[in-house]
C-alpha cells in the first residue's frame, strides 16, 4: 500500500483496488500505532484515531479531497499513484 502523503507524524497510505473491504472511496492513516480507514470527507470509517490527530486528517482530506477522489480513480484501474502534499 503506497504512502500518499505524511504530515506530523501521521501516514496517509491508499491501497490499489481496494473497494471491496469498504466500497466507498476511502484512505488508510496511522499514527503512533494507531490506525483508521478515512472517507473522503474525514468521517472515520474503521479504526480508532486520537482526537488531535484526527482534527488534522480531516482538515487535510478537505484541502485535498479533489485530488484524493482524483487518486481514488486511479488506484482502482492501475497500479499508479502520485503524492499529495500534506500539512504544514
Amino acid at each position: 500500500m503506497p504512502i500518499i502523503s505524511a504530515f506530523y507524524g501521521i501516514i496517509i497510505r491508499m491501497y490499489f483496488n481496494d473497494s471491496e473491504q469498504h466500497h466507498a472511496p476511502h484512505f488508510h492513516a496511522s499514527y503512533s500505532g494507531s490506525k483508521a480507514v478515512f472517507d473522503l470527507d474525514g468521517n472515520i470509517l474503521a479504526g480508532n484515531f486520537p482526537q488531535k490527530q484526527t482534527k488534522y486528517v480531516v482538515a487535510w482530506a478537505d484541502i485535498h479531497k479533489d485530488e484524493l477522489a482524483a487518486l481514488w480513480e486511479i488506484m482502482q484501474t492501475d497500479e499508479e499513484y502520485f503524492k499529495i502534499k500534506g500539512l504544514e
